[in-house]
């Protein structure tokens, strides 16, 4: 089974166990920021990936880190992750679970990633154009990368719209590259078609 379709399944847990609570936009919310630690801590994602931990020691840091600030059902679904040995999808976890709530809702979700912190005008203008170009609503997960240098990349769904500058840039690194190795094949077959074309004459004059 595939990394999504497992990540799927476990979303699916997540908001089935979440809709008993009525609150399956909460929870996606504790995903999400556990989510975002797994992604952005290497402290925190080492120490959830590590066997030498054992599952018991985890559960109890986990428990007494987070204890009071997650509910207890959610707290026991996120140590199954674990003892599951699925805490590498948590990411994906994340994603799932949200593309399914907008499923449910009729919304289209969208993850942007800018090599800066996008302020409130910024998101105004993505989140107004991405919903006239998908003619549907949107909701959008805002991720920063400098080394896009400029522009802006748009994942939905499967399709990745990459209008970076860094995407540019290797567009033109590749087509030098070609360029170059064109010339260089040009090069090889200039001298040894010379003499061809010199014998052929010589054997025309006889």
């Amino acid at each position: 089974m595939s990394r999504e379709s497992v990540a799927r399944n476990y979303a699916g847990a997540l908001l089935e166990l979440a809709g008993r609570e009525d609150a399956e936009e909460a929870w996606l919310g504790h995903l999400a920021d556990i989510a975002a630690l797994f992604r952005d801590s290497d402290r925190f994602r080492a120490f959830l990936l590590t066997p030498r931990v054992s599952a018991d020691r985890k559960e109890a840091t986990l428990r007494e880190a987070l204890g009071d600030r997650f509910p207890e059902p959610f707290l026991r679904f996120l140590l199954v992750v674990i003892e599951k040995r699925r805490q590498g999808l948590l990411p994906e976890m994340e994603e799932a679970c949200r593309e399914l709530l907008n499923e449910r809702s009729g919304r289209v979700h969208a993850r942007v990633t800018l090599p800066f912190p996008a302020d409130e005008a910024l998101r105004a203008r993505v989140e107004t154009e991405l919903a006239r170009v998908l003619d549907a609503a949107v909701t959008v997960d805002y991720r920063t990368d400098e080394a896009l240098i400029g522009g802006l990349v748009v994942r939905v769904r499967d399709r990745v719209l990459d209008g970076s500058v860094r995407r540019k840039l290797q567009v033109m690194r590749r087509t030098l590259l070609e360029e170059r190795s064109g010339a260089a094949t040009g090069r090889r077959d200039g001298p040894a078609a010379e003499p061809q074309r010199r014998e052929h004459g010589k054997h025309g004059d006889v």
